[in-house]
């Protein structure tokens, strides 16, 4: 199997074996395939021993009783970035090598999502992280103690139902009751977690965002295209790896961006620093920079 399809098979894994339901649609929009490749992916699985449920909505999962099926949650948490590096790594290893063999063993067997969260987070942040690990492994409510809104610039309890996490557990996906809507939550403003004994009561609300090859989340995404030049292209790769998915060569010097992003802030970023090495393609995008451009120049 070609290494971009095995990539699929992968994130299409994490996403029938996670806490978040999608639908079919939803799963070809994510993996940018038609939704009739995702139907031949679950006729592999089923072909390969796996028990394929069909929801209420659409929803699809690989049941726990299926031949071979381990709960990847709990075994170890990557993010699609992770994941992907992770992947492209032990890809470029020889077919004969046992190394890779052993590589592939280890991350099935010897990772748990605690020991992973303990390497990435210190102090108060790990035991709130943690807590909230077992709390998703059990389907269970939490209460996030003293939490700071940066929006309402309001600290009060938030009683939510936690599903997912961003990079490195810096933020937390959630289905909000009070308010109706899955929400982030940054584990920073969390003073304290309470794992409640009662069970999600809107699992089938649960839905995470997107999150573009700059970390930037959001519900929704744009389509973004830039011209690179050498500079440009090698700190994209650099700094954000999984933008090698979105890369395609012009010439020897010259290479496309065509990525979708959630908004302008994260790329825009980027390119305001490069702006010498970079063509930009796309109007709107070219209009907010521009107008950053202009709001920069009117504030020296």
């Amino acid at each position: 199997m070609e290494q971009p399809k095995i990539e699929r098979v992968l994130r299409l894994m994490k996403m029938m074996t996670g806490n978040t339901n999608y639908t079919v649609d939803e799963m070809a929009e994510r993996l940018g395939i038609s939704y009739r490749s995702v139907y031949r992916y679950i006729d592999t699985f089923k072909d390969a021993g796996f028990v394929v449920q069909r929801k209420d909505g659409g929803i699809y999962k690989l049941g726990k009783d299926s031949r071979y099926f381990k709960e990847i949650s709990q075994l170890i948490h990557f993010t699609d970035e992770e994941a992907y590096i992770v992947n492209q790594l032990i890809e470029g290893l020889d077919n004969t090598n046992m190394l890779k063999q052993n590589l592939r063993k280890k991350l099935t067997a010897v990772y748990n999502c605690t020991s992973l969260a303990e390497s990435v987070v210190e102090g108060k942040n790990a035991v709130n992280v943690n807590r909230i690990i077992e709390a998703i492994d059990n389907r269970h409510q939490v209460i996030l103690k003293n939490y700071a809104s940066s929006h309402t610039g309001v600290i009060r309890d938030r009683l939510v139902e936690p599903f997912g996490f961003t990079t490195n557990y810096v933020q937390i996906w959630c289905y909000e009751p009070e308010s109706g809507l899955n929400k982030l939550f940054n584990t920073s403003r969390v003073c304290g977690v309470e794992v409640l004994d009662s069970e999600w009561q809107y699992a089938d609300s649960h839905h995470e965002g997107y999150i573009d090859i700059f970390r930037i989340t959001g519900f929704e995404q744009k389509r973004v295209q830039l011209e690179l030049g050498v500079m440009s292209h090698n700190l994209l790769i650099e700094e954000y790896p999984l933008s090698t998915r979105d890369i395609k060569p012009i010439d020897d010097r010259r290479w496309l961006l065509d990525t979708m992003v959630c908004n302008y802030v994260g790329i825009g970023r980027f390119v305001m620093g490069l702006l010498g090495d970079i063509r930009i393609l796309t109007p709107e995008f070219k209009s907010y920079i521009c107008e950053v451009v202009n709001n920069v120049q009117n504030n020296l």
